[in-house]
């Protein structure tokens, strides 16, 4: 004798907040992609900056004259370089922020569907419990109307 099927009635809002959950997993990913890239970017404008100073210097070492103009090429290279550098720094600390954002928004959205996880088993458990207290009635029932008829 089995009783009605379990039913979550909150099935549909547990399964959005599923989805909300994955979604979040996903921007995460993103952000963190993006961070790598950026900070990828930063270290090329790094490696860069050293090469200019080391090519910089060694101009400078060279024996002879060198021309202002030369110089004031090499000086602005390195400070549009060095501004590249402030750049993608700004650009990575931004993408810090929205990697931590990110993060924020999964775990409030991995919580919500955990909490309606343990509330679907929690219904779930009790649909059980509730089932199986039927059948025990209902066994009773039949194993003491057997009895009676066989002691009388």
């Amino acid at each position: 004798m089995t009783g009605p099927a379990f039913r979550f009635r909150l099935e549909r809002v547990r399964a959005v907040r599923e989805r909300a959950e994955k979604l979040a997993k996903q921007d995460l990913a993103q952000a963190i992609s993006r961070r790598s890239s950026t900070e990828e970017e930063l270290r090329a404008t790094e490696a860069n900056i050293a090469q200019a100073h080391v090519e910089q210097r060694s101009v400078v070492a060279e024996p002879g004259p060198i021309s202002a103009g030369e110089l004031q090429v090499r000086q602005s290279f390195l400070e549009r370089i060095e501004a590249q550098r402030n750049g993608h720094a700004h650009e990575l600390a931004q993408r810090e922020a929205e990697v931590a954002e990110s993060d924020a928004k999964l775990t409030a959205a991995a919580s919500e569907h955990e909490m309606l996880n343990r509330l679907r088993e929690r219904h779930r458990g009790e649909h059980d419990r509730e089932a199986a207290r039927v059948e025990r009635n209902s066994l009773d029932e039949i194993a003491s109307s057997r009895f009676g008829r066989s002691s009388a």
